[in-house]
């Protein structure tokens, strides 16, 4: 069986990583006494539950269980996952492409030693949701005259000509859902590592809310 290709060249073969839980946003202070904003991000509890290979599932990657959970409360097929592994109870998974897998093992945890202050890291995570949003809100739509006998304050305008084609194209920016999406940001900076903590220091914010589970892959 023969490997599917890696289409993203921005992420290393050998792009391993962890899940964080972000805690929230503060700022720290440079040598010359530069405020920098920072988010935090709890990374606790990561395991290697499940090598895929070529021979078995046609890509290489790892695996990876988080957020901890007793097993009593997890689904039989579940815990029949887990027990392969020997890891303990976990609720969410992800999966890092890798080179070669057998570099990793079985119910291997994955900690703050992957990273280094300094390093380049890319995040991703979920926007926070909010709801159905008019057109400006939206994109960033401009506002008509707001001056006495103006009857387009806040409307979308024109979305389409009436006999030719007489329909309104698809991605049309109109307005409709916000928010709750997958967001990616590349090349942000680690400046900060407490490993009796197992807290993370991220130059800049990142997607989702307190508590939301971030995806952190390292940049080789």
């Amino acid at each position: 069986m023969h490997c599917l290709p890696i289409i993203n060249e921005y992420i290393s073969p050998m792009a391993i990583g962890v899940f964080g839980e972000k805690l929230g946003m503060t700022h720290i202070f440079d040598d010359q006494g530069v405020s920098i904003p920072v988010t935090l991000i709890k990374i606790d509890g990561c395991q290697i539950s499940q090598i895929k290979t070529c021979e078995t599932d046609g890509y290489n990657a790892i695996q990876v269980a988080h957020g901890e959970k007793e097993l009593s409360r997890l689904s039989k097929p579940l815990r029949g996952h887990l027990e392969k592994s020997g890891t303990k109870g976990f609720k969410s998974f992800g999966e890092f492409t890798v080179e070669n897998p057998t570099d990793y093992k079985l119910g291997q945890s994955l900690t703050l030693d992957l990273f280094s202050v300094g390093q380049s890291v890319k995040v991703t995570g979920t926007s926070i949701g909010k709801g159905f949003a008019g057109n400006q809100k939206r994109h960033n739509f401009a506002r008509g005259p707001m001056t006495h006998g103006s009857k387009n304050h806040r409307l979308p305008g024109s979305i389409g000509a009436g006999s030719t084609p007489g329909r309104v194209y698809p991605g049309k920016k109109m307005a409709g859902h916000l928010g709750n999406a997958k967001v990616t940001i590349k090349n942000t900076e680690i400046l900060y590592i407490n490993k009796s903590e197992n807290i993370l220091a991220l130059k800049g914010s990142f997607p989702g809310k307190r508590k939301n589970i971030l995806k952190i892959t390292k940049k080789d």
